[in-house]
């Protein structure tokens, strides 16, 4: 076996008070392909840069074979110095490398080269910074959320692209489709150290909770342990001291052991604030048109929107997404055709370039919309205090400036800002950028037990498939169309993914058959597929059966106790509640049934 072109062994590093790094290791070998996982402030980008050489580690060591190449794509790319985005993407090719390289990179990154580097935006300094990283071609590529300000074909791009590159790969993402797709090794940073797992990231997830598993079922032996020998120091000392004092110092070892445990990083607490239900009817567009400059944005679009649907908007950057989304919100009327917006509409919107937030408040003064101590969220009065530790922020940062803020930290901040305000709609403008996975998987749930409507825009593949009902997709030159599902349900309807061309609607036609060419062969039917929405459905709605069944029982058993009818008032509560519980049970019920039966209709097909 070839030796690691890259070796981390024991890195300590730390920033404050507590190890942000304490003991990690890494290796990477030859055309390894490695992903690098664990909640945002784990330390993931600090470990990164040390293995980069960018960083110095307080201790450990650090070993690069001789002769190897690193390359490393930082989330905050300097392009100062540079004439042109062109000359910064050449600067980083190596002797030998030809410019035709740079300039394919940067063409398929949507960027001409001749952009000016200090006035071009953040995304598009990131995109420069990502074709300057993989022009090369080096032995080790070490990549820091490289998707995101990227667009859905840019992703599927980069994801080709990285497929085939000879490079040895260190990924760090909150996409899950993207690190499914490109890894075979998964390290997991957490609480200071890493845990390897010899499989891509698809099998992290079920790994990560068995280790969090026994973790636990550790502590308690070591909880049970240690009450042991408190009863044995309170009734058992006998009169051999040697062996006495020998047992104190072990018991004390023990307690030393649970003082110092660093438990997991706690969990965001999501909750939304809802307001009273709209009208069944969210919003209708009837034939709407919109252009700008001459160019068709949205060309006879129509549709309707029924309370408690999940809407995603998918396309390339530039396609009109947040065009449309405001001309179904109300915010902006269409050049032509018609808009009817529902009743009892409160809207609450999470925007992607974080607008809301102004840099010279504090994270304090940002959830309370710049003053007093209080945040009302569904209905409960909380300090902001409590609302902070709910998101992961500390007291501490109570006063810290949101421009010190990390690109996570805002966008946790976004989101309680807007999940504290009453709706019934939720309009999402790429909620997932800077999120970790376990927040993403929170901010599924609560979309899923949402009571009103949610619009979401966002390339984030593996999100559609888990949250939508529909996708509204542009098709090119202003057109739009609605499809049943998914993201990987559309792609199944519509035969193709997202291209840069449905900005444009430069779609390839196909070249029709001439009278003498063969009669080409009947398309294959395709195999119909369950909605990945409704397969999530029937693997959640067993156990929400089960939690029922379990609410049922206790409220029959307080139905029976025959105090209960001496309070009339908490008689009613309770006969409700039980009405109630009932009722939902049935319901699941009876959709298990259905999707179970549509499943079994769809196998039998197979």
């Amino acid at each position: 076996m070839a030796p690691p072109l890259l070796t981390l062994q024991g890195i300590h590093l730390t920033f404050g008070v507590t190890p942000l790094l304490d003991g990690a290791d890494m290796q990477v070998g030859e055309g390894e392909r490695l992903c690098l996982v664990g909640r945002n402030g784990s330390g993931k980008s600090t470990l990164m840069k040390v293995a980069a050489g960018l960083v110095e580690a307080d201790g450990g060591e650090r070993f690069v074979h001789p002769g190897a190449t690193i390359r490393y794509l930082e989330q905050d790319p300097d392009l100062g110095g540079y004439a042109t985005v062109r000359d910064y993407v050449v600067a980083g090719l190596a002797p030998g490398d030809m410019d035709y390289r740079a300039d394919y990179l940067l063409e398929q990154l949507g960027l001409t080269g001749e952009e000016k580097p200090d006035v071009i935006s953040g995304g598009e300094a990131r995109r420069a910074a990502l074709a300057r990283a993989l022009a090369p071609d080096p032995d080790i590529l070490m990549l820091d959320e490289p998707t995101n300000h990227l667009d859905l074909p840019a992703i599927e791009w980069l994801e080709s692209e990285l497929a085939a590159c000879r490079s040895a790969l260190v990924l760090i993402s909150h996409d899950r489709r993207f690190l499914e797709t490109l890894t075979r090794k998964t390290l997991w940073l957490d609480r200071g150290r890493t845990r390897l797992l010899e499989k891509g990231f698809g099998a992290f997830e079920a790994w990560r909770d068995e280790v969090f598993e026994q973790e636990q079922e550790e502590l308690h032996k070591l909880d049970r342990k240690i009450v042991r020998e408190e009863d044995w120091l309170r009734y058992g000392v006998t009169a051999r001291r040697k062996r006495n004092v020998r047992r104190l110092a072990d018991l004390q070892d023990l307690k030393r052991q649970r003082a110092t445990h660093r438990g997991p990083q706690g969990q965001v607490k999501l909750e939304a604030s809802q307001a009273q239900d709209s009208g069944k009817l969210v919003a209708e567009a009837r034939h709407v048109s919109i252009g700008f400059g001459g160019r068709s944005i949205v060309k006879d679009f129509s549709t309707k929107i029924a309370r408690k649907a999940r809407i995603g908007l998918v396309g390339p950057n530039g396609a009109g997404k947040t065009t449309l989304l405001n001309i179904l919100t109300g915010q902006l009327a269409p050049d032509t055709g018609e808009v009817r917006l529902g009743t009892k509409l409160e809207i609450a919107s999470l925007d992607q370039k974080r607008l809301a937030l102004r840099d010279d408040w504090t994270v304090s003064e940002a959830l309370t919309q710049g003053g007093g101590s209080q945040v009302e969220v569904a209905g409960k009065t909380k300090h902001v205090m409590a609302y902070m530790k709910d998101f992961l922020f500390p007291p501490e940062q109570a006063n810290t400036p949101l421009r010190v803020l990390s690109g996570g930290e805002k966008a946790r901040l976004m989101l309680a800002r807007a999940l504290a305000l009453p709706s019934n709609l939720l309009v999402l403008d790429e909620p997932t950028n800077d999120l970790d996975l376990e927040t993403l998987d929170l901010l599924q749930g609560l979309i899923d037990d949402y009571a009103g409507t949610v619009f979401l825009v966002s390339h984030d593949r593996d999100f559609l498939d888990r949250v939508c009902t529909s996708v509204i997709v542009s098709e090119g030159d202003g057109r739009w169309r609605e499809y049943a599902g998914g993201y990987s349900d559309m792609l199944a309807q519509r035969g193709r993914g997202v291209s840069p061309d449905d900005r444009t609607g430069n779609v390839t036609a196909a070249k029709p058959a001439s009278a003498t060419s063969p009669k080409p062969a009947a398309p294959k039917p395709e195999k119909r597929r369950m909605a990945n929405k409704d397969r999530y459905a029937l693997e959640r709605l067993p156990g929400e059966i089960d939690a029922l069944g379990e609410t049922i029982a206790r409220l029959e058993g307080q139905m029976n106790d025959p105090a209960l009818f001496a309070d009339s008032t908490r008689f009613a509560q309770v006969s409700r509640q039980l009405a109630d519980a009932l009722a939902e049970r049935d319901a699941k019920e009876e959709q298990w049934l259905e999707l179970e039966a549509l499943r079994e209709e769809i196998e039998g097909e197979g």
